[in-house]
């Protein structure tokens, strides 16, 4: 469980925390202003690209990209999630099965979605805590609504304090100097908003390889004294961007503070001390399976399975359904919401938690 390199160079004496996985990761919208070369799109087609019917295509005039979409057997496209009582069925029934306690909005970009608010709130109703992932292009409008509604948390994608920056991580579209002039500002009031509301404001880097060390650490120089960093491995640069990852930590002279350990999920975190105190986070992919779903994928072996068993999603297709999935590179796993829940595909969710969490702490 702890086979990750990033955990077998820590010394004994670094403190490791175990927490439960109960989170439940909802993509609420497709559409997004954005062009990042390294999006998984949580592993569904773009939908502005596509249309019901037709044999789904990873490329076309967005500009976007779903990066496991060629070979994850993805068979539905995702559509905007409405706050209505299909939605809350949907929440409660997964609520209940497996304990969930949060819901993370993702997208596409959740705050493009214009009932947000009503999904934030319907959510808190359901018993959930909520936060979001953003890009911040649009979220100095919609977080003040957002926060009335019970917002808790928002994690910005941030990806270049200058256009030229930006454009390192953008697919053509968006190498124009005036548009990520545009997204930058945005970014920026977006952040100063979160704060100013006191919400919960982190910052999420992805570093893909050595060659963006150099931006990363000017986005550390840039955010880091004023909300938290957390540096994230890029999935599709594999051990590239695991390195760049190790070469950025020894530049700045990070010392290991502490770990946490999320039993029943992959992903996990290191949480690093600057030379001037200030916290930087590491997150990593740590290599979860589902002991029966994964033994016989494809994909089960070191290099080719990327994400592991990080969580349950929920999708919404086009003709109303809500989808339940388990893995981005295996959207074909997905089940329909009221199948999900008596499934074992469900029990061994349930189970891998709970064995995990037994050999984490033991």
């Amino acid at each position: 469980m702890l086979e990750h390199r990033a955990l077998k160079r820590l010394d004994a004496a670094v403190p490791v925390r175990v927490s439960v996985d109960r989170t439940l990761r909802v993509k609420v919208i497709d559409a997004c202003g954005m062009t990042c070369t390294f999006c998984h799109n949580e592993g569904t087609p773009v939908s502005a690209d596509n249309r019901p019917g037709r044999p789904f295509t990873g490329t076309g005039p967005s500009g976007r990209t779903s990066l496991y979409l060629a070979g994850n057997g993805a068979r539905f496209l995702s559509a905007p999630i409405h706050p209505d009582p299909a939605f809350a069925a949907a929440l409660s029934q997964l609520r209940d099965a497996l304990g969930f306690d949060e819901v993370h909005l993702t997208g596409g970009e959740p705050t493009l979605h214009p009932e947000l608010p009503q999904l934030v709130r319907l959510a808190r109703q359901a018993g959930y805590r909520v936060s979001v992932t953003s890009n911040g292009e649009n979220g100095a409008r919609a977080l003040p609504t957002c926060a009335e509604a019970g917002l808790g948390h928002v994690n910005f994608s941030i990806f270049g304090t200058t256009p030229e920056e930006l454009a390192q991580v953008q697919a053509t579209r968006l190498r124009s100097p005036h548009l990520a002039a545009r997204k930058i500002a945005a970014l920026e009031k977006s952040l100063q908003v979160s704060l100013n509301m006191d919400l919960g404001t982190r910052a999420n880097v992805v570093l893909p390889d050595a060659d963006h060390i150099d931006r990363v650490r000017r986005l550390l120089e840039r955010y880091s004294p004023q909300l938290s960093v957390r540096v994230l491995s890029s999935l599709a640069d594999g051990e590239a961007s695991l390195d760049a990852i190790d070469q950025l930590l020894e530049e700045v002279g990070a010392a290991p503070a502490e770990v946490r350990l999320i039993a029943g999920t992959s992903g996990f975190r290191i949480r690093y001390r600057l030379p001037d105190g200030r916290p930087l986070v590491v997150k990593h992919i740590r290599p979860l399976r589902l002991p029966d779903t994964c033994t016989g994928c494809r994909f089960n072996n070191s290099v080719d399975c990327e994400e592991g068993y990080y969580g349950v999603r929920l999708y919404r297709d086009t003709d109303g359904t809500f989808h339940v999935g388990v893995c981005i590179q295996r959207m074909d796993l997905c089940l329909p919401v009221e199948e999900f829940v008596t499934s074992d595909l469900c029990g061994e969710v349930r189970r891998i938690r709970e064995q995990d969490h037994h050999d984490l702490t033991t």
